[in-house]
């Protein structure tokens, strides 16, 4: 049955959903689906607003909708009705005058469908209105981080345990996620980046052919998913012999820049001047030009989630957000440094959930 966090998350987007002066929300993004309900399936659409409450399946999920969430009236389609036209012939009953969608994951056909199929109802987007909700965790949320974080690292020690100098990037990456999977994460939180060499500077390199002992180190990250699924992020240098002096100097530099930007997160906090923070520490050792992403993001039920650190980001920070801080150096044709650790913005300050040494670069031997 679904939790009175769930109760009470569906009752702050109502509060949501009538500042909006909008009559109820499809909620169509699986995450936010099961944000509000508690339901882990997907291909299943919730409708929500003051005086509605319906979720809308298919038979493949029938029982499990009855085991997650029997408190919430379900209508359930078959393989005869497509989702849309199943949409089209129930939501005239709901006697709706405005209906907002997610246009964030609604597909266009399926919008443009509705709008013709429900008038004289006013469809209209209204994105964002879960995804800030999510923005902040309660403590059940925060435990699943912190667990998630604990995988990663088992993980990622023992991978290096199991490392050998001939090895692959890939098949390091395999032995990462199944060491995660070993300590009880469900998957890797996405495909693990471990870089060898000047392919670090590449900040969303793939994992490849080249061996370990092509180069003296690699950046390495990687997250876990929880079994209720949520996100960490984490990123090290490894370094099986030793970093060259140029990537040494600048590994001194990025992590000036991470401890200057973690020490500047606290409540109220505006997301631009955390940023600024870790970003200045890199321009005034010369190296602005090589810095181009955004200081970090929020994680949760996605490894991507609000808010976001960056110079054009006017969010202010609030107690139970965890964001990443990742700052990075990329010097092409050289190679890379990011450091990156998972931050809990407390109500006097922060924590670091990640416990990974970053004072000095993370050897493999």
């Amino acid at each position: 049955m679904s939790t009175d966090r769930h109760v009470t998350r569906r009752s702050d987007l109502i509060q949501s959903i009538r500042r909006t002066g909008i009559s109820a929300m499809l909620i169509t993004n699986p995450k936010n689906v099961s944000y509000l309900t508690g339901f882990t399936g997907d291909d299943s659409y919730l409708l929500i607003g003051p005086d509605q409450l319906q979720l809308f399946s298919d038979s493949r999920f029938q029982t499990q909708l009855q085991d997650e969430c029997p408190d919430i009236p379900a209508e359930i389609r078959t393989a005869r009705l497509l989702m849309p036209d199943f949409l089209a012939q129930l939501l005239p009953k709901f006697s709706l005058k405005v209906l907002g969608i997610e246009s964030t994951s609604l597909v266009v056909s399926v919008r443009d469908l509705l709008v013709e199929k429900l008038k004289p109802v006013e469809v209209v987007s209204q994105p964002g209105l879960v995804e800030e909700l999510r923005t902040i965790k309660d403590e059940g949320e925060i435990a699943e981080i912190r667990l998630a974080v604990r995988q990663a690292e088992r993980g990622f020690e023992l991978m290096k345990s199991m490392l050998l100098l001939n090895m692959t990037e890939r098949q390091a990456a395999h032995d990462l996620e199944h060491g995660m999977r070993r300590f009880g994460a469900l998957k890797a939180a996405f495909e693990p980046i471990i870089a060898v060499g000047d392919r670090a500077a590449l900040p969303h390199y793939r994992p490849g052919l080249r061996r370990f002992d092509e180069s003296g180190f690699a950046l390495v990250d990687w997250g876990a998913v929880s079994s209720r699924g949520y996100h960490s992020d984490l990123t090290r240098m490894l370094v099986t012999s030793k970093l060259p002096p140029k990537l040494h100097h600048v590994y001194g530099v990025v992590l000036k820049a991470q401890q200057a930007g973690i020490a500047a997160i606290r409540p109220g906090a505006r997301c631009q001047d955390v940023d600024a923070a870790a970003r200045t520490v890199i321009e005034q050792a010369g190296y602005g030009q090589y810095f181009g992403h955004g200081l970090g993001h929020g994680i949760g039920l996605d490894i991507h989630e609000l808010p976001r650190f960056s110079p054009i980001s006017t969010e202010v920070l609030k107690p139970g957000m965890i964001i990443t801080v990742e700052p990075g150096i990329y010097l092409p044709g050289v190679g890379g440094v990011r450091i990156e650790d998972d931050i809990l913005v407390t109500n006097d300050g922060y924590e670091v959930l990640s416990s990974v040494p970053r004072d000095a670069p993370t050897s493999a031997g």
